[in-house]
């Protein structure tokens, strides 16, 4: 597949996300929220994350945003859901190595959708666009252990 028909895959893919987004609303019972925002552009989001057993059984999000801050909180969500939380992180670190243009062995562990971001690391000023969600998500985990 050519560069540019791949650039436009990866441009549906996150316009997919950002106009149905996945996991949006609030958790129901027992859960933990973290409320970030991204004050330079004006980004902001309340995640919510059930943690039992060291598994995160839900992950939610709310909040207002460009659509790569929003599509990156939905990808996020439904790629964490189910997982233990050790790989929750591994999964944030290897996503703060793609927003780097760092190169990451994918295959390690399944990013899914995830990917099609990796060309806002060509956008340096959009970079903390992608990875809000993912650092709600670290504090969260952060502060679950620290309780």
């Amino acid at each position: 597949m050519s560069f540019n028909n791949l650039d436009t895959l990866y441009r549906q893919v996150i316009m997919d996300h950002y106009k149905n987004p996945r996991n949006r609303g609030a958790i129901e019972g027992d859960h933990m929220t973290v409320d970030m925002n991204n004050p330079t552009c004006g980004d902001r989001i309340q995640l919510q994350l059930q943690v039992e057993d060291n598994l995160v059984k839900d992950a939610k999000f709310d909040g207002e945003g460009c659509s790569i801050s929003m599509s990156s909180a939905s990808m996020m969500t439904q790629a964490i859901k189910g997982k233990p939380v050790e790989k929750a992180l591994k999964m944030s670190e290897l996503f703060s190595e793609l927003m780097q243009g760092n190169d990451v062995d994918t295959d390690e562990l399944d990013l899914g959708d995830i990917e099609a971001l990796q060309g806002v690391s060509k956008f340096p000023a959009r970079i903390k666009c992608a990875t809000l969600a993912w650092k709600a998500m670290e504090k969260g985990v952060d502060e679950e252990k620290q309780d």
